[in-house]
């Protein structure tokens, strides 16, 4: 059953960038057509939407692959590449399109509102079949295109206001003002985005956790004297990965250390990390580095 879901999964996100590239593509054309910036820097929102699409299309088969000889941690990672390309696309196009926009405040000129109004029209329909075919998915993947495309929905709606305006009083001025208005909000989304994929790509510590608390919860684990090296870091964004030293008295027992361990990661796991790494270090044993015994005394004073 989970299979069938994984495999309906592919399939959704499948059809949400067909039917988002053949859209981004007319409306690329409407965008000339109708001389309208918003529409143009809608466009590069869409064009992105389809490269993150298609590249978590393609790239996901890579990504459900474990780990092996070449790749230890397995292929997880393979889903931010299409995350960075996207980023990288949409912050470059964005900066082109505040550069064309921002003369047309000055010197306003003449759109099509009749044409924006029936792209904004085939705005809405297309990209709210892509979001209802996506409502339905189980994986975080899935939902995140789908609020993904649910902004493209309200873009549009945007677009369709504007475009009524327009109808009825002439201010051109409109047009610039929206598209810088509309790439202002993507830019935003997307400095917010690659941050978070630079963190992980970084292997920094995961938002929302603290090497200092998760230490402080495996203190209160029996038998166990002190805690340091303590590294957390995610693969992909979701999968977070824990290791950490600890230290035990040397007249401790195998039964005990198994439970000790077992004990750790039970905690650990709780707080959302999905893979624990322990390495027991006993009272009488030397540091394996000068910084190490300096880490161990820290947290020896601390607990």
């Amino acid at each position: 059953m989970a299979h069938h879901h994984a495999h309906e999964g592919k399939g959704n996100i499948g059809i949400a960038f067909f039917l988002n590239l053949g859209f981004t593509v007319l409306e690329i054309i409407g965008g000339f057509w109708t001389n309208s910036m918003a529409i143009l820097s809608d466009a590069l929102h869409d064009l992105g939407d389809s490269l993150s699409l298609g590249f978590a299309w393609y790239l996901d088969k890579f990504s459900k692959k474990g780990p092996d000889e070449k790749f230890s941690f397995g292929y997880a990672r393979f889903s931010l590449l299409a995350a960075l390309v996207n980023s990288l696309v949409l912050v470059g196009g964005s900066v082109l399109v505040l550069v064309r926009s921002v003369p047309r405040i000055i010197e306003p000129e003449a759109v099509h509102p009749q044409g924006m109004l029936l792209l904004a029209v085939f705005g809405i329909v297309i990209n709210g079949l892509a979001v209802l075919g996506l409502k339905k998915g189980s994986s975080l993947n899935e939902r995140v295109v789908s609020w993904h495309l649910m902004e493209d929905v309200l873009g549009w709606v945007v677009v369709l206001i504007a475009s009524i305006v327009l109808l009825f009083v002439d201010v051109p001025v409109l047009d610039p003002i929206l598209s810088i208005g509309i790439t202002i909000y993507i830019l935003f989304n997307v400095v917010k985005n690659l941050k978070e994929v630079l963190n992980v790509l970084l292997q920094g510590v995961p938002k929302d956790m603290s090497i200092r608390d998760m230490e402080q919860s495996m203190s209160a684990v029996p038998d166990l004297l002190s805690v340091h090296h303590t590294h957390i870091w995610s693969l992909e964004g979701e999968k977070v990965l824990l290791s950490t030293h600890v230290l035990v008295r040397d007249d401790i027992g195998r039964e005990a250390i198994i439970a000790l361990k077992q004990h750790i990661k039970d905690t650990l796991r709780g707080k959302g990390i999905e893979h624990v790494t322990v390495e027991i270090e006993y009272e009488s044993e030397e540091c394996g580095s000068r910084g190490g015994c300096q880490d161990r005394e820290h947290t020896q004073l601390r607990s």
